[in-house]
């Protein structure tokens, strides 16, 4: 019976890595494959889980940096995450008490706040985008 379940656990999480593509549970089925081979050699159930749970955590400490750095490398970032650390030019003064505040970057338009909760930037400064909240950047003066 624990075939089965081994087996079965197995197949779900490579369902769901094939739906996530987030390397999110590849290595508990790893983890469920050990388990399996271990039933498969008569070891008591107890091992079979201490084992399943070892090697899922040992799995996933030592690659998934390794899968982190080679496998998402390739990804570009998107819209509006392509924009931070990038600098902009304030358009309208920035005044987070009044709620005002706008920046251009990349030839776009957006609301802006400053990073310092009662900071001001005037119109013309050019700052640094730190963040995205919502639809609003998030800048800093830059230092001269």
């Amino acid at each position: 019976m624990e075939n089965v379940i081994w087996l079965s656990l197995i197949i779900v999480f490579l369902i769901i890595e094939i739906i996530t593509v987030g390397l999110t549970s590849i290595w508990l089925a790893g983890g469920a494959l050990v388990a399996l081979i271990l039933n498969c050699f008569g070891v008591n159930v107890v091992w079979q889980i201490v084992a399943f749970f070892v090697v899922s955590i040992v799995l996933m400490i030592f690659t998934r940096p390794f899968a982190k750095k080679y496998i998402n490398s390739g990804r570009t970032k998107t819209n509006y995450e392509s924009v931070i650390g990038k600098t902009a030019k304030v358009t309208e003064t920035i005044d987070n008490l009044n709620e005002t505040g706008g920046a251009i970057v990349d030839g776009q338009e957006w609301t802006a706040r400053a990073k310092n909760p009662v900071g001001v930037i005037e119109k013309n400064e050019v700052v640094k985008i730190t963040d995205i909240v919502g639809v609003k950047l998030i800048v800093e003066k830059l230092e001269k």
